[in-house]
């Protein structure tokens, strides 16, 4: 079953708290396209090469961690939806002693990573940039020569396109040429402008988690493609930031970003006082489709009545983790909420659990 982000969040944090003695904690992570059946003949032949390792305990805690992990993937007909995540190790503190534990992970994303490592420590960060991805970011660096779209998951930023315009550098001639040439590259410019505005409406208007829009390029470019109008609306709105960058390529998607932090934080805070904002708002108009007593929201999940989910990070781990999977199996949205706002710190204080409803229930 997938994990949800609470739940996945409190999985990782479990695992982190061990730490290997030796160079014995396996971590495996499969891609959601990958044959899981690779992967268990790529484990089977690294039994053979484990049989090397000179220290007898750590070769033993390896070969059995190996083993595990083998007899796990024989269960499996396929790759689950979203890949999965399989950590396993001896996590007992006591010298001599065998504790070897098995966490399998389908998280609420596809898993884009491959890999197998045998370390001291279980491999985590994949799952931890998961974690800080709730919405994705489209990148756009350009001039009047090269452009390139791109996107920002969490950290990672991926390219997605990159186009150039042809338009010529210089022009000797003078008088009517120089007139005309410029001419010709005007209308050259704007066609590339509207290449542009194209490659991004087929990228990011049916983009469902699409937050907003960054644009980075040389001053009076980015205002030329900005103001003039070459965006569809709906993606000209999504806009939240002009960048004053050099770069057009790759790195200047890097420097887009970097440049942007403040406005990247100011956004998952805006985000969450909205959320917040129509709960307080709609408990004050309409307290029969806004929930905040426990017993209350409980009774909603089970009615299949809640729309949207609303739970404090500072909430009651073992009770989020159940309204969550009631939650999950209703199709709810859902929303984890921090306490670092004026409306979080409320939310939190009010109860740290509340539901707005589809529909009033009796």
């Amino acid at each position: 079953m997938k994990l949800t982000k609470n739940e996945l969040e409190e999985v990782v944090k479990e695992i982190e708290s061990h730490k290997g003695k030796h160079t014995e904690f396996i971590s495996v992570y499969i891609a959601a396209d990958y044959d899981v059946n690779s992967v268990q003949r790529q484990l089977e032949a690294e039994k053979s090469t484990a049989k090397n390792i000179k220290s007898t305990t750590t070769r033993n805690n390896v070969t059995d961690a190996l083993d595990k992990i083998v007899r796990y993937l024989k269960t499996l007909r396929k790759t689950p939806e979203n890949g999965l995540a399989i950590f396993c190790g001896n996590v007992s503190k006591i010298e001599g002693q065998s504790d070897l534990q098995l966490w399998t992970i389908e998280p609420f994303q596809p898993l884009k990573t491959r890999l197998y490592r045998c370390d001291k420590d279980f491999v985590l960060e994949p799952l931890k940039t998961m974690l800080e991805v709730s919405e994705v970011f489209g990148l756009l660096v350009m001039d009047r020569k090269e452009a390139t779209i791109g996107v920002l998951e969490g950290k990672r930023i991926e390219v997605l396109q990159k186009m150039s315009s042809g338009i010529p550098s210089k022009i000797r001639a003078g008088g009517q040429s120089s007139q005309r040439f410029h001419r010709i590259t005007e209308g050259l410019t704007k066609d590339f402008y509207k290449r542009i505005a194209e490659e991004m409406k087929k990228i990011f208007f049916e983009m469902p988690k699409l937050k907003g829009i960054l644009i980075g390029g040389p001053i009076p470019t980015k205002d030329e493609f900005v103001d003039g109008e070459y965006m569809a609306t709906k993606l000209r709105d999504k806009i939240i930031g002009r960048i004053d960058i050099g770069d057009t390529d790759e790195s200047g998607l890097k420097e887009l970003v970097q440049k942007s932090r403040d406005i990247l934080v100011g956004q998952e805070i805006v985000h969450e006082k909205k959320v917040l904002e129509k709960f307080f708002e709609t408990l004050g108009e309409k307290p029969d489709l806004a929930y905040y007593k426990e017993k209350d929201v409980k009774k909603a999940l089970e009615y299949g009545a809640v729309e949207m989910l609303i739970v404090s990070k500072d909430f009651d781990k073992k009770l989020a983790k159940e309204f969550l999977e009631m939650a999950q199996n209703i199709n709810s949205n859902v929303e984890i909420v921090s306490t670092e706002t004026t409306e979080g710190e409320q939310f939190n204080n009010l109860s740290g659990i509340g539901a707005l409803l589809r529909y009033k229930i009796q």
